[in-house]
């Protein structure tokens, strides 16, 4: 009989990068996260992942030592229709899980927090393109290439 690998439950792998995501912004390690809850940074990765599903009163600690309340890990969580088990084997169409697993990244965070605070909104439109550009995008960020707009080949200082 083959063995097939346990795919994680989208809630439980959703409230996991929700975990991620608040650690990561508050600058606090998996050790120290497992500090505070009495586990091993392991056991937080399983967390974070989703492998192993959070308990209600875990969930509680968690929100306490992460300073957000418990409803914070399921926002914008996927519905109940969409965590059914087949819909864990399909990807999600409109990229949100990808956007999600992107911004519980350390890097994604940094970089989300880092374009937040640029007040000019030019220059958040020309890293934009610039970002679009080096991915390979031919379209502009605004999904159609406007007339009379630079590109990003074109941008000067």
């Amino acid at each position: 009989m083959e063995k097939t690998k346990k795919v994680p439950n989208p809630i439980d792998r959703h409230v996991g990068s929700r975990v991620r995501m608040r650690r990561v912004i508050l600058g606090m390690s998996q050790e120290k996260l497992g500090e505070a809850l009495g586990l091993t940074f392991q056991q937080v990765q399983k967390y974070e992942k989703g492998a192993n599903r959070i308990g209600a009163s875990r969930l509680q600690q968690i929100s306490r030592t992460l300073d957000v309340p418990p409803s914070f890990f399921f926002e914008g969580a996927p519905s109940f229709e969409e965590s059914a088990p087949a819909a864990s084997t399909r990807a999600v169409d409109d990229g949100s899980t990808y956007v999600a697993d992107f911004l519980s990244t350390a890097e994604g965070l940094h970089l989300n927090m880092a374009f937040a605070r640029i007040q000019d909104p030019k220059i958040r439109k020309r890293i934009v393109d610039l970002v679009c550009a080096l991915a390979g995008d031919e379209a502009q960020s605004d999904g159609e290439g406007r007339r009379g707009e630079k590109r990003v080949g074109e941008l000067k200082n």
